[in-house]
């Protein structure tokens, strides 16, 4: 689809800061995943309170990767802004290539964390809260800095365009 939108729509600016509200959910939240892995691990079995504690951590992932899906469908169906041409060509590659790796990532971790929690795969958690989890915190950290770079350096209305339109 032609990107020659000003902003983002009110549909994926709300999914943007949906998405965003339920990684950080997760990110800094895992306290009652990590009870429950310790006491299956532990003691073969969790408690009712840890269980339930750890399928809101769950439930926000699997929500995660379905607001992922309808973000891409919108993304791939809707006119998007164009990039900004005060943004040197390289960072421009930067941002699609941080941008689709972000996509996946946030479809990848609540596999991986579906993996380990419902199937018991011990790899696909070690990976889960190991490497993705660190590199999904780089990327954020990527992500934020290039919005302030557009905000303040490039003077750009990047940060606009997904807030307030």
């Amino acid at each position: 689809m032609a990107s020659d939108a000003v902003s983002y729509s009110v549909s994926q600016r709300i999914l943007h800061w949906l998405v965003v509200a339920l990684v950080f959910f997760n990110l800094l939240l895992p306290k009652g995943m990590e009870e429950w892995n310790r006491a299956v691990r532990q003691a073969g079995a969790a408690t009712a309170e840890q269980v339930a504690s750890a399928n809101l951590h769950a439930y926000a992932g699997i929500l995660i990767a379905i607001l992922t899906i309808w973000r891409i469908v919108l993304r791939l169906t809707m006119k998007n802004p164009t990039l900004p041409v005060e943004e040197p060509p390289l960072f421009r590659l930067a941002a699609k290539a941080a941008h689709g790796l972000l996509y996946v990532l946030l479809l990848v971790l609540p596999l991986t964390g579906a993996g380990a929690y419902y199937l018991g795969n011990e790899q696909a958690g070690d990976s889960h809260g190991g490497p993705l989890k660190a590199l999904l915190w780089l990327l954020i950290v990527a992500h934020v800095l290039g919005v302030l770079a557009h905000q303040f350096y490039w003077k750009t209305n990047v940060m606009k365009r997904m807030t307030v339109g």
